[in-house]
């Protein structure tokens, strides 16, 4: 009996301990698979800047970046000239052509400043600045700057003159906003969300786009939301500006 008894242990013991490490595979497997999920998640995401270089980025219509944009503290901030020539900017692209993505970005302007968020920026001598194809998202002092006065659809967050937010969740100057913003083609929508917050969405590449730019002031412009594939653009309005953490999906 006792014999039959110790057996019993000894089996006992050897499916637990068979179970245990099955378990133990099982939970090693499943680390494993969300750990690669994870990784696939962001390997989907291109970064534009990372806070120490400005390889993915140039001038408009320049082949460098102008000494007016610097890298401090992880982000690229535009510094006005003090004197600037006739018809002189400092707009930059993105080097690459994107159709349909997520932008990602975090954005802070100086008191009273103004800037912008193009994409579908055709880069050709034909269009002198970014903004005569590109559509824009307003990045903006609220508080300060008068084109928040001028009406809503120049507020921070909208799609410039055309549609406006649905709440003003932009944050004082001087502190970091995030912007994500959605452009889809395939699926003729775009979306802005602002500090977490959906704010605005609107048409793409339809009748109810063509409809929208023609009660705008881009209505006739030869160019403007034409181009479905073309550079990420930031604008230059003559204020300090701030971005960092941009990166990009393609849809």
């Amino acid at each position: 009996m006792k014999i039959v008894h110790i057996l019993l242990v000894v089996a006992g013991l050897s499916f637990l301990q068979c179970k245990e490490k099955s378990q133990t595979e099982n939970k090693n497997a499943e680390e494993m698979a969300i750990s690669e999920e994870s990784t696939s998640v962001e390997e989907e995401w291109e970064v534009l800047f990372d806070g120490t270089s400005f390889d993915h980025w140039k001038g408009y219509l320049s082949d460098g970046m102008a000494e007016n944009w610097k890298i401090e503290e992880g982000a690229m901030v535009f510094y006005p000239p003090k004197e600037r020539k006739k018809g002189e900017s400092f707009n930059i692209v993105s080097r690459q052509d994107y159709t349909n993505f997520i932008l990602s970005l975090e954005w802070k302007v100086a008191e009273g400043a103004n800037s912008g968020i193009f994409w579908g920026v055709k880069e050709d001598d034909a269009y002198g600045q970014p903004y005569e194809t590109g559509p824009e998202i307003q990045v903006l002092d609220n508080e300060r700057h008068p084109d928040a006065k001028a009406g809503n659809t120049h507020q921070a967050g909208a799609l410039y003159d055309m549609v406006a937010p649905t709440e003003d969740v932009t944050k004082p100057a001087g502190e970091w906003n995030t912007c994500v913003i959605t452009v889809n083609y395939g699926e003729h929508k775009g979306k802005v969300n602002l500090n977490g917050v959906d704010i605005v969405s609107f048409p793409l590449g339809n009748e109810e786009w063509d409809a929208m730019v023609s009660k705008s002031k881009f209505a006739g412009w030869k160019g403007f939301g034409k181009f479905h594939t073309g550079k990420i653009g930031l604008q230059d309005h003559g204020d300090v500006v701030a971005f960092r953490n941009i990166r990009i999906k393609k849809l």
